[in-house]
């Protein structure tokens, strides 16, 4: 039975009041002001809930649970931004188009094979080192197929003429999409495709450093 003045139980026992604000557990962490307002209604200036019909359920002027606040973008960014927004859609296919052609334009100028014997090489691991780095003879490899000679090429560097061709389409099918709107057949390359090529690579890397025959031959 339960008295009328909220006592319970036996007689003298005392009874919490459920009324008054119990302190919090130790270990607790409080609630954010925002929290004390029911979900839906948004807290006044006193810290009251009211009803000022927001349809979001939050209060104003405060995120809503689980967005995060955008970061406003610099200067740069924003000229970025704005001058890919009025550019053709052919700009960007273009502008790549053109770093390629330098650099083929480079290799044919350059004519890498005719340098001298004792002429310092480019390569900055083989200057100090000695060493064929992972990209050394991809110059004179692209210089032999755009001359048509292959076998030159691929004894040069045997992956960058094994994964040119692969390379080439993506780059068309990309421009092609980007300029034209085509819809070549996707080439899809998975992760571990990816994985294998640059494990293939880093063998051949060491494999063309390796001072016995028959990989003294790969040495250039």
């Amino acid at each position: 039975m339960t008295s009328v003045n909220g006592s319970a139980g036996q007689p003298g026992q005392q009874v919490p009041d459920i009324s008054a604000p119990q302190a919090a557990p130790p270990g607790a962490v409080a609630a954010p002001h925002l929290g004390a307002a029911p979900y839906g209604q948004p807290l006044d200036g006193e810290g009251a809930a009211h009803d000022d019909g927001n349809p979001h359920g939050h209060a104003e002027g405060a995120w809503p649970p689980g967005a995060y606040q955008q970061v406003e973008p610099d200067r740069l960014t924003r000229f970025v931004l704005r001058v890919h927004a009025r550019s053709p859609r052919w700009a960007a296919p273009l502008a790549a188009l053109g770093c390629v052609g330098i650099g083929m334009a480079y290799a044919l100028v350059s004519d890498p094979t005719r340098s001298d014997p004792d002429a310092a090489p480019s390569c900055l691991l083989k200057l100090t080192t000695g060493l064929d780095c992972p990209g050394c003879g991809g110059t004179r490899a692209l210089w032999y197929v755009l001359h048509g000679d292959l076998p030159a090429a691929a004894r040069h560097h045997f992956v960058f003429v094994f994964a040119l061709p692969f390379l080439a389409y993506l780059f068309v099918a990309w421009a092609g999409k980007q300029a034209f709107g085509w819809r070549l057949p996707e080439l899809r390359i998975s992760s571990p495709v990816i994985a294998g090529f640059l494990a293939v690579w880093l063998a051949f890397s060491v494999a063309r450093n390796l001072p016995w025959a028959p990989f003294t031959a790969l040495y250039v």
